[in-house]
């Protein structure tokens, strides 16, 4: 009698487990970053921007209508953005003459003052604006730095990455909001 009760049990755990099992693999992605790196603002239009720049102006998004804007959250203690900076660096450099594409800085989680000493001493060259209070960065959803958010022309999110971009990856989400494959 003790003999059937526990071979009873281990059928009935197994039956558990494997239906835990089944379960689980149904409801998990394949992979448990691509969640994270996901952004519920692609497909829609991007959140207005009016923020102050380190060279004195105002950045606002509405006057970049019909560019593509490659908006990169950072900021100056930041190691993936450092490890970022010379892609950005060269991307800005590639793009320097081209009048439909517009790198705009948005620094998270830092100082105006700290951040600006860092962009200055680095010799940054592309738009850097500081986002007092972070309420841009809240517009946007995001979840650390760096973070970049491809504007197309049209005004709408084409594309959304968190984490490092090299100059290829840049090329290839401008290259998808102007439509070329």
């Amino acid at each position: 009698m003790k003999g059937i009760s526990t071979r009873w049990i281990a059928i009935g755990v197994a039956i558990v487990v494997a239906v835990f099992a089944i379960v689980l693999a149904t409801q998990v992605s394949t992979d448990p970053r691509a969640a994270a790196n996901r952004s519920n603002l692609v497909g829609r239009p991007a959140p207005k921007f009016d923020l102050p720049a380190f060279d004195g102006t105002r950045v606002r998004l509405a006057e970049r209508a019909g560019k593509t804007v490659v908006v990169n959250f950072w900021n100056s203690w930041c190691i993936p953005c450092r490890q970022e900076e010379g892609a950005l660096r060269a991307f800005q450099r590639e793009h320097a003459r081209d009048a439909s594409v517009d790198l705009v800085g948005i620094v998270r989680d830092d100082s105006t003052s700290t951040a600006g000493a860092y962009a200055k001493s680095h010799s940054l060259n592309w738009t850097i604006a500081s986002d007092p209070g972070s309420s841009v960065a809240v517009k946007f959803g995001t979840r650390g730095q760096p973070e970049t958010y491809v504007i197309g022309p049209s005004g709408v999110i084409v594309a959304a990455h968190y984490g490092p971009l090299t100059v290829a990856e840049l090329d290839a989400l401008v290259a998808r909001s102007q439509g070329v494959q």
